[in-house]
């Protein structure tokens, strides 16, 4: 099987060609600030991420002959996980105005290309609106606002069926906590084969993370709503862009941070710590929505890199269950094993209705 995966960023388009799920070329193609300053919003840049893509695998000098092209999932409804193939109805919700996200054009670009080739089948699959969760998860002291999932939800449910396979079992068969350490955190409470229970990692819930804030107190964000300090747009960055590690420390370099704290940076050791701390927190609540009965906690994600947090998190954790580290984000490969499983009968393709 030949398989193309795409991947939009905010800067970047990323690509990846697998032959089965042997990857033999792997493409970042990076978007300037000027590149892309003509466009109003993301939804606009179809044409000129489409034609950059289809142009670098010309120059590689990759045919155009794949059997499936696998996107990253936009800002879909809610819906089960799994992979979905590309209908119209996808493509008329990824292209309203109010999904102004990079990820939005993954489906669009993919059905684009893939209608070009013969037999060519446009997917996607496990998007961040994947919810499963408990109907007690989705409660909240509030009607007006309701729980919701939004979650790393490729990455987490690609790297429980990887460490099933290192283990000799199926997913299905076990209660996992995983956490998504990256710019986001989510923190996953896996069932049996589904996420009962997960924070909103994209629009503030759940732990603060390199970039966001996490869970804050409400009345204090009522009070600065209305303090007229600042628009609507700037206090949603508070939130999301310039908030967690950002906001106290000036940077997201996680990296950097630890060697500041080796430095004898105090503060930089009491913010990082506040992290770890609600990151453990987290963990801590998803293993009490499994009832205690956890198999393993499982940390992935860029932050996972760092020895310093996740040495850090195990100290907090490990008498919960045993603590396993996959670092990296891994979504082209989870990409491709998605669309390798559908192509091969081993998962159902679904249909987004």
């Amino acid at each position: 099987m030949k398989l193309l995966t795409i991947n939009p960023g905010s800067t970047s388009t990323k690509i990846a060609i697998f032959d089965d799920l042997n990857p033999v070329c792997v493409e970042n193609i990076k978007h300037s600030v000027g590149d892309l300053a003509p466009f109003i919003q993301a939804s606009d840049q179809l044409d000129y991420r489409r034609n950059l893509v289809v142009k670098t695998l010309k120059d590689k000098g990759i045919p155009m002959d794949f059997d499936a092209i696998v996107s990253r999932g936009g800002l879909l409804r809610p819906v089960e996980g799994g992979v979905y193939a590309i209908n119209d109805v996808m493509l008329r919700e990824m292209e309203k105005p109010t999904n102004n996200h990079a990820s939005c054009l993954g489906c669009r670009i993919a059905a684009s290309i893939a209608e070009t080739i013969p037999g060519c089948l446009a997917l996607i699959a496990d998007p961040c609106s994947v919810d499963e969760m408990d109907d007690v998860a989705r409660v909240s002291g509030s009607p007006l606002m309701p729980r919701i999932a939004f979650w790393h939800a490729l990455n987490q449910r690609a790297i429980a069926r990887r460490y099933a396979a290192e283990h000799n079992t199926k997913y299905e068969n076990l209660n996992l906590v995983i956490a998504h350490l990256g710019g986001g955190i989510s923190v996953g409470a896996h069932r049996h084969g589904r996420c009962i229970d997960v924070n909103n990692a994209f629009d503030g819930d759940g732990p603060f993370s390199p970039e966001r804030a996490g869970s804050i107190h409400p009345g204090a964000l009522v009070d600065l709503s209305y303090s007229h300090r600042y628009t609507r747009t700037q206090l949603k960055r508070r939130i999301s862009g310039n908030a967690g590690l950002a906001a106290h420390l000036g940077t997201t370099d996680v990296a950097a941070i630890v060697e500041n704290i080796k430095k004898g940076d105090k503060k930089a050791e009491t913010i990082l710590g506040g992290m770890i701390f609600q990151i453990a927190k987290e963990i801590g609540g998803a293993a009490t929505a499994l009832c205690g009965k956890v198999d393993a906690i499982i940390l992935t994600g860029g932050v996972a890199f760092s020895d310093y947090v996740t040495d850090h998190i195990r100290q907090y954790v490990s008498f919960l269950a045993p603590v396993h580290i996959y670092p990296g984000e891994n979504e082209m490969l989870s990409l491709a094993q998605n669309g390798y499983a559908a192509l091969t009968g081993e998962l159902p393709i679904r249909e987004y209705k």
